[in-house]
């Protein structure tokens, strides 16, 4: 049987590895969340004056017809009117005496449905579930989560769920039906030890952050920050750019970290983690999910992804448990740059460990006292191959075994075919390249090879179970496939590879 082979670059997959399974995750126009519509205060107070002059009667007919329409497609849909309503109210300073039934009528023109991955679901990373219960023996529950791209190609995490059985196979559940959106958790309060903390992790000037601290209140909300920050700069000559700029990055800092939730009633696979922060509202791209144990065996879901405000690109983290409440905040340092940050699964001589592309073409990994702060990285790998030449980045945490670390790598050949590869590194030491594939472990084939980008395979994150690795992997940036690949038989490839290549 021939193989695989990348149809922009004649590229032929490593012998007999990978078994594609017969799964894919396609977009679906009719998953729906809703969000706000708001135009800006003209149009607000536009539509205000409007609503003020229409009849009762019309606007319980109208209300009727919009919950007739749409309220079976919704959780809470009235909730979301009123909060809707009252965004568009503070927005113009409108106060009236408004019903119900008008209020909730204003919050319905103040809404939209948006189709989240009526564009592409894509760009996978797979974990195990945190609760096994009732899992069959040999069994294990899992998550994936994927990238889901709507309307202004704006994205955000969506998660499926499923089961690999004990004999190997793949088992997802049915999407869910309806779609809710997180939540941010309310109030949003600050401990001020807790953020003077972080603001030394950051490393920035202790005399000013300090002077900031101590101004606070504990608990503070981000208002408060903001009142007192403003009144640091008025009284900051002009001239002394680095303590302004020291003043700004304390309330940005403030601002990109927050918290989102699950209803207890919601399912994960129903959950939308939609864009909230400014530094991301064009998009939450790429999340790579791992499964990380601590020295003391305490297991947290940590998940690195790009944030995207339309001009420039922020890393930030999203950390769980349960997949119930999630933390959200910036990754800093001059080594948190660029897209493609990974973390290993746990700490390796005491310290935090990611791979990462900050360059936007070499391999490099760097290592840290904490998560927040990263200060320097190690590149350890250029494009080698020719499949590769464009760039070269992780696909996606490493996964550990007794030879070393398997880390799947993406390279960008001609056309910008993307195909993905697999490297080897030190256990003790993974700056050190121990082992890598010539050839790549998965290009696109004839059936992936057509979509909203042409010729990429592409996966955030893998998982070994029961001696087999099964990686997600997006198909031109449009839908997504399950490959499977034995573990034992990778490996013998990657011990056997040479490594006296890296130094060409």
């Amino acid at each position: 049987m021939p193989l695989p082979a990348s149809p922009a670059s004649g590229l032929c997959e490593a012998q007999g590895l990978v078994k594609r399974l017969p799964i894919t995750l396609e977009s679906d126009d009719r998953r729906v969340i809703v969000r706000p519509f708001i135009m800006g205060p003209d149009r607000v107070a536009s539509l205000f004056a409007r609503l003020d002059t229409l009849p009762d009667a019309e606007v319980d007919a109208t209300l009727a017809h919009v919950r007739a329409q749409y309220e079976s497609r919704h959780d809470d849909l009235l909730a979301t009117f009123t909060e809707h309503y009252d965004a568009g109210a503070a927005l113009v300073g409108f106060c009236s005496n408004w019903g119900l039934p008008k209020r909730l009528l204003a919050g319905a023109y103040l809404t939209m449905e948006y189709s989240v991955d009526s564009a592409a679901l894509f760009n996978p990373s797979l974990v195990a579930m945190p609760d096994q219960s009732g899992v069959a023996p040999g069994a294990l529950r899992v998550v994936m989560s994927l990238r889901a791209t709507g309307e202004g190609h704006v994205s955000s995490i969506v998660f499926h769920t499923g089961t690999i059985t004990r004999d190997g196979d793949v088992k997802l559940d049915p999407p869910a039906k309806n779609l809710t959106r997180a939540k941010m958790s309310l109030p949003r309060l600050y401990s001020r030890t807790t953020f003077q903390q972080r603001l030394e992790e950051l490393k920035l000037p202790i005399a000013l952050s300090g002077r900031v601290i101590d101004a606070l209140p504990d608990p503070f909300d981000l208002p408060q920050l903001h009142t007192i920050i403003q009144e640091f700069k008025r009284e900051t000559n002009p001239e002394h750019l680095e303590t302004l700029a020291t003043f700004t990055a304390i309330e940005q800092i403030a601002a990109t970290n927050y918290r989102v939730h699950l209803d207890a009633r919601d399912q994960l696979n129903e959950l939308v983690i939609f864009p909230l922060g400014k530094e991301e509202s064009r998009g939450i791209e790429d999340l790579r999910l791992v499964r990380f144990v601590d020295d003391g065996g305490q297991v947290t879901y940590y998940g690195t992804y790009t944030a995207y405000d339309g001009t420039r690109t922020v890393p930030k983290m999203l950390v769980t448990t349960e997949f119930k409440t999630f933390e959200v905040f910036s990754m800093n340092g001059e080594a948190a740059l660029n897209k493609g940050m990974a973390l290993f699964p746990r700490k390796i001589n005491g310290k935090y460990v990611l791979c990462s592309r900050i360059d936007g073409e070499n391999l490099y990994i760097a290592t840290s006292d904490t998560l927040h702060y990263w200060p320097t990285a190690t590149q350890i790998m250029q494009p080698i191959e020719p499949w590769e030449f464009m760039q070269l980045g992780n696909c996606g945490s490493p996964i550990e075994t007794p030879e070393g670390w398997l880390l799947l790598t993406h390279g960008v050949g001609p056309m910008r075919s993307y195909s993905i590869g697999a490297i080897l590194l030190d256990l003790e030491d993974p700056t050190k390249v121990i082992g890598h594939l010539a050839a790549p472990l998965i290009v696109p084939d004839e059936d992936e090879r057509e979509g909203y980008v042409p010729n990429v395979v592409y996966t955030c994150g893998l998982l070994e179970h029961g001696g087999k690795l099964y990686v997600p992997y997006a198909q031109a940036d449009k839908r997504t496939g399950l490959a499977v690949i034995e573990l034992a038989e990778l490996m013998a490839k990657l011990t056997r590879s040479p490594v006296a290549a890296l130094a060409r």
